[in-house]
């Protein structure tokens, strides 16, 4: 079963979190018409995991829409999680991606390779616009980052303002995270009383230091092998970790007829009339489900007659 843990370190300023999708994930992957390269399928799965792990460590009512795009074999990925730990994700390639592939060789092959976090909120007012935050694929000092955690790892640096160490791990069968964060001293309830004194503050921050280079030991092949009792239990047993109530994320898409007959006004009945005149009908694919809806003649003129639709969408399935 898909789980979410949260945590936090008895009298210490750090938090963390294990994400482990199996069942939601797989049931991701057996939705796509034509498998993921795995490469590509092994980032989709890091970014799923990463974008449940940022949305739980958020107070936001909407979407976090987590994408890498760029300039090499590898068009774009996006993953999308709700406030309910729903998430679903998917990706287009633009030419063959290696097996073997690195970040850098899929995605930034002349140095336009970019990841943006968008954040759109679910009651947003008119005029409103999402906000989004982007870094390139390179760190502080430009070196080219080659794992995904390293660059949310810079994200979250530069966004938070919080020094945050992130594992990330998936295949076919498991997509898995863990994240460890430092938390401001000042006005963190987990702190005990009375460490207000330059010594005791120290030894509050090497906390974070300790248990960040703890977290870094953790391989990838335990991540997607041990179960959550297990791993934490390794890594921490000297420390006094509490936990909370586990969540379950999974899998779900937003996709509707509703939401793809908007597409189609938006796109007008001019264009929609000429598909209709080649093909004799219709028909929409969503890219994250796999579902597909048909739309024929009658049921196009149907749609630009029916008062529900006739404030055009934005021309994208959401």
């Amino acid at each position: 079963m898909s789980e979410l843990h949260k945590f936090l370190f008895e009298g210490l300023p750090v938090r963390g979190m294990l994400v482990r999708l199996d069942s939601s994930w797989k049931d991701l992957l057996s939705r796509r018409k034509e498998p993921l390269p795995p490469a590509v399928r092994d980032l989709v799965g890091e970014m799923a995991a990463a974008g449940v792990l940022m949305q739980a460590n958020i107070k936001f009512s909407g979407a976090l829409i987590f994408q890498v795009m760029g300039d090499g074999p590898l068009k774009l990925a996006v993953a999308e999680v709700q406030p309910d730990m729903s998430f679903r994700a998917t990706a287009k390639t633009r030419d063959e991606v290696p097996d073997t592939a690195t970040l850098q060789q899929m995605l930034n092959a002349h140095g336009q390779g970019r990841c943006a976090i968008t954040l759109d909120p679910k009651d947003r007012l008119p005029g409103q616009q999402p906000y989004q935050g982007m870094v390139s694929l390179v760190g502080p000092e430009g070196e080219p980052l080659n794992k995904l955690a390293e660059v949310l790892q810079h994200y979250m640096r530069q966004s938070e303002q919080l020094d945050s160490t992130l594992v990330l791990a998936a295949n076919g069968e498991m997509a898995a995270g863990l994240l460890i964060q430092r938390l401001p001293i000042e006005g963190e309830g987990n702190l005990e009383a009375g460490a207000s004194s330059g010594v005791e503050r120290e030894l509050m921050e090497d906390a974070y230091n300790r248990i960040s280079m703890l977290a870094a030991t953790l391989t990838k092949d335990e991540l997607l092998t041990l179960d959550s009792d297990t791993i934490l239990r390794r890594l921490f047993w000297e420390e006094t970790v509490r936990r909370f109530e586990p969540q379950t994320p999974r899998f779900a898409c937003t996709c509707s007829r509703e939401r793809v007959g908007r597409m189609l006004l938006g796109l007008g009945r001019q264009e929609v009339d000429e598909v209709l005149a080649e093909l004799g009908g219709v028909e929409i694919g969503c890219e994250f489900c796999g579902n597909h809806y048909k739309f024929d003649a009658v049921d196009v003129g149907e749609l630009f007659t029916d008062p529900q639709y006739q404030a055009p969408g934005s021309g994208q399935i959401q």
